[in-house]
């Protein structure tokens, strides 16, 4: 009788569990469901924008083409059930003078070269031990290194643009780093 008893309080005590834990969206949950938001948006490109969460506050990062793009990301991970407040680090990208994005239209040696920039730069941020390399999105557009993040410090983030100006075939480095 009392063997019973006990499992019924154990049971009832993990049911009470299981229901408080699936009716608190976690912070993987609130990721995953801005995440698959995104890539379904098609004013966006989802791997444009990193996503992270920590006790329901999101933090945006990364390098759009557009203001179209930036408030689109913004009005959906806002939209997200879980999401207690959005931190808005995403730049948007203005290459050329006339302050439009630079040209999709890139040839395919021009995006492998911008490709093995972004490859170059980051290596160099992981390898740097002042620079935390993983809190910070680095995207390259004809030349143009964009690092868009979180730095700990003034020095750091110093640190981070040297390494970008100084790798090679960098042309020019903008700086969204706070």
């Amino acid at each position: 009788m009392r063997e019973k008893k006990a499992l019924a309080l154990v049971v009832l005590a993990l049911a009470v569990s299981l229901a408080v834990g699936c009716a608190q969206a976690t912070d993987a949950t609130i990721t995953g469901a801005i995440k698959t938001k995104l890539a379904a948006d098609g004013r966006v490109r989802a791997s444009d924008i990193n996503v992270d969460t920590t006790n329901g506050i999101v933090t945006l990062t990364g390098n759009v083409d557009s203001q179209q793009a930036k408030d689109a990301a913004l009005e959906q991970t806002r939209g997200t059930s879980g999401v207690g407040d959005v931190k808005d680090m995403i730049s948007v990208r203005s290459g050329t003078a006339s302050g439009e994005a630079p040209d999709p239209k890139r040839t395919l040696g021009g995006r492998i070269d911008d490709a093995g920039i972004t490859m170059r730069v980051k290596s160099r941020l992981l390898d740097d031990p002042l620079v935390k390399g993983l809190q910070i999105d680095v995207d390259t557009r004809d030349s143009v290194v964009f690092l868009t993040g979180t730095v700990g410090s003034e020095a750091e983030r110093k640190q981070a643009i040297e390494i970008a100006k100084t790798t090679e075939g960098v042309t020019k480095v903008e700086a969204n780093l706070r």
